[in-house]
C-alpha cells in the first residue's frame, strides 16, 4: 500500500492547504506506517511549460526519429504517470489562485494525460482511493456576493473523478486570507469557524481515507 502526495502551494511556509493535507496523511500515516510515500511539489520542482505542446505532438512519432527535446518530454510524462500508476491512494493539495486553478496543477494534468496510460477509458488511476484538499483566500460559496468566481474545484473534481476515474473526496476551506488582508477583517469570526470546520472534515475524511486505503483483506 502506497501514497502519492502532491502539493502546488506557491508558499513554502504557512500555506493552508498543505496544513490540511497534513492532517490527512497523519491519519494515513497512522494506519499504514510502513507503507511508501511518494511526494511531488509542482512549485519547487515546476514542470516545464513545454513539455506538454512537446510531448502531445510526439507519441505518434517513433522513438527512434524523436529529438532529444521530444525524448525529454516524453520522459518525463511517463515518469510522471508512473508516480500515479505506482501508486495505491492519492492525495492532491491545490489551491485556487486568480479564481481559477493553479497553473503549475494545470500544466502537470497536460503533461500527464499525454501518457496512453492517462489517456486510455480505465487509467492506471482508476478505482482507487484518493482526497483533494483546495482553499480560497476568499469565500465563493452559495450566497456569497462571488458565488460561482471559484472555477477551479470543478474543473478539478472533472479531472480527477470523471477523467482518472480516482475514488475522490474533497475538504475545502475557504477565507485563508482573513488576517491578512485588512479588507477581510470583518469576517474573522467566520473565518475562524470554516476554519474549525474544515479541520474536522480533514479528520473525517483522513480516517476514511485511511480505511479505504486498506487492503480488502486488511
Amino acid at each position: 500500500m502506497s501514497l502519492f502526495r502532491l502539493d502546488a502551494s506557491i508558499r513554502t511556509e504557512g500555506s493552508a492547504s498543505r496544513a490540511l493535507a497534513d492532517i490527512v496523511e497523519k491519519h494515513w500515516r497512522e494506519a499504514s506506517s510502513a507503507a511508501p510515500i511518494s511526494r511531488r511539489h509542482l512549485v519547487t520542482d515546476p514542470i516545464p511549460s513545454d513539455a506538454w505542446h512537446t510531448a502531445v505532438t510526439s507519441w505518434h512519432i517513433p522513438e527512434a526519429d524523436r529529438t532529444a527535446a521530444q525524448q525529454a518530454a516524453v520522459g518525463l510524462a511517463s515518469s510522471l504517470a508512473d508516480e500515479l500508476a505506482d501508486a495505491d491512494a492519492y492525495l492532491f493539495a491545490v489551491p485556487l489562485y486568480n479564481f481559477g486553478v493553479s497553473q503549475h496543477f494545470k500544466t502537470y494534468v497536460d503533461l500527464v494525460s499525454t501518457d496512453p496510460r492517462m489517456a486510455d477509458a480505465e487509467p492506471a488511476t482508476a478505482g482507487k482511493p484518493g482526497v483533494l484538499v483546495t482553499v480560497q483566500g476568499g469565500n465563493y460559496s452559495p450566497g456569497t456576493p462571488k458565488e460561482g468566481w471559484d472555477h477551479a474545484t470543478s474543473w478539478m473534481r472533472r479531472i480527477l473523478e470523471d477523467v482518472w476515474h480516482i475514488d475522490l473526496d474533497v475538504v475545502t476551506r475557504e477565507f485563508t486570507l482573513v488576517g491578512e488582508n485588512p479588507a477581510l477583517d470583518e469576517f474573522a469570526d467566520m473565518a475562524a469557524d470554516i476554519r474549525a470546520g474544515a479541520e474536522s472534515k480533514a479528520h473525517e475524511s483522513g480516517q476514511i481515507f485511511a480505511q479505504r486505503s486498506q487492503p480488502a483483506s486488511a
